[in-house]
């Protein structure tokens, strides 16, 4: 599998952990001039912004890691352009990070973090 597939699938995995936790996935890879947002789901309130980040076990970089402060800024901008243009002023914006991990034995792991930023 290549990096490409890898991240890919990574995002399935999360779009399908949201799903199946009530959330309603609204936009994937959302594409604006400050950057991409992977998934924008809302459950009740919340309009989530979620950043996937899918590594191969014993990454030298944790996925968490990846989301620099270069990135968290991206990351604010592209969300506040979302909710210009969705005109999505009734939810609440939470900003979290899915950590995929494609373990050695061909498993996949989640961890989830809210409010991650």
């Amino acid at each position: 599998m290549n990096l490409g597939e890898i991240g890919k699938k990574g995002e399935d995995m999360v779009v399908s952990f949201l799903r199946k936790n009530g959330h309603t996935i609204l936009k994937r890879n959302y594409l604006c001039r400050f950057g991409e947002i992977d998934i924008i789901a809302s459950k009740g309130d919340i309009l989530l912004f979620v950043e996937v980040k899918t590594r191969k076990e014993n990454s030298f970089v944790s996925a968490k890691e990846a989301v620099d402060s270069h990135k968290i800024a991206r990351l604010h901008k592209a969300g506040q352009d979302y909710l210009i243009k969705a005109k999505t002023e009734d939810l609440q914006p939470r900003f979290d990070v899915a950590e995929v991990t494609f373990k050695n034995d061909g498993k996949w792991q989640l961890n989830y973090i809210k409010n991650a930023f």
